[in-house]
């Protein structure tokens, strides 16, 4: 299985380990005694490491971009969407271990396990081989969707396009509030709910208040738009 993702991914690992800690879903460590850890801290590292690439990419090939624009370019090239999307082409959702009940559940196609579990292997090889080979890695998959992105010039991350959609639709703006928090302190799940007026539209979860917000917001997208 390992050696089938490093053909794809493009990257041979020195230490297996490190890529098999990458795909370790905390789902899972209820289930299989063999892991005592999930993928959450290579994860941290990753989107480290990833939006350093980002900022590395978009400054060097957008000067005539001002702040504002590099920035809001970046948040839609890193969000969960679009590192989910990138994660399907080359199936990473079939190596990624879960828990039968999250495999139930469709997991292996969920947008946030699979962003989350991309960017853990962005620092799974970094750990193993350095900035270069991850830079390289994040040069042959995330490229492509720099160009994409920007030709469209749509330079807005996920709750900028609810913002649009709620006010279209609602006429309304949406609040974000925390609904728990969850695991030791490096290790904390945020659930965060976005509401129109009282109204609580979708839930997100994620590893920082942030990601929480921005998966809350594409779930919540998707239903002012009939899309689910």
């Amino acid at each position: 299985m390992i050696n089938k993702l490093q053909q794809l991914i493009g990257y041979k690992f020195t230490d297996k380990s490190k890529i098999k800690q990458a795909l370790v879903h905390r789902s899972s460590l209820n289930e299989q005694s063999k892991f005592t850890q999930s993928n959450e801290r290579y994860e941290f590292l990753g989107d480290a490491v990833l939006e350093l690439w980002a900022s590395d990419q978009l400054f060097n090939q957008f000067n005539q971009f001002d702040e504002g624009k590099l920035t809001n370019l970046r948040a839609l090239v890193v969000c969960t969407q679009n590192l989910a999307k990138i994660s399907e082409e080359f199936n990473l959702g079939e190596f990624i271990f879960l828990s039968r009940g999250e495999e139930r559940h469709n997991g292996r196609h969920n947008q946030s396990i699979l962003a989350d579990t991309f960017e853990a292997v962005v620092g799974a090889i970094f750990l193993d081989g350095g900035i270069l080979p991850a830079f390289k890695f994040l040069d042959k998959f995330l490229q492509p969707s720099i160009i994409e992105l920007s030709s469209k010039k749509i330079y807005k991350d996920p709750k900028s396009i609810f913002q649009e959609v709620a006010q279209a639709k609602r006429g309304v703006t949406p609040k974000y509030k925390t609904l728990s928090e969850s695991g030791p302190d490096h290790q904390k799940v945020f659930k965060v709910g976005v509401f129109l007026n009282d109204e609580l539209i979708a839930q997100g979860q994620g590893n920082s208040k942030q990601k929480a917000e921005e998966t809350a917001s594409i779930e919540a997208t998707k239903i002012l738009n009939n899309l689910v």
